[in-house]
């Protein structure tokens, strides 16, 4: 049975999301980091949107 990605109606493509979390949980990195890595790779970001 495939596995289903659990966040409905979500705004950025799946694979952002899914490295959003895995820097933020991998690395000791702080919510504004996350949005300073995203930014790099040319996705505008929230700090809220990521918390």
């Amino acid at each position: 049975m495939p596995r289903k990605f659990p966040v409905k109606y979500h705004r950025f493509p799946k694979d952002v999301i899914l490295c959003a979390v895995r820097w933020y949980l991998r690395c000791p990195l702080s919510y504004q980091d996350v949005v300073d890595l995203l930014a790099e790779r040319d996705v505008a970001v929230d700090r809220s949107t990521v918390y």
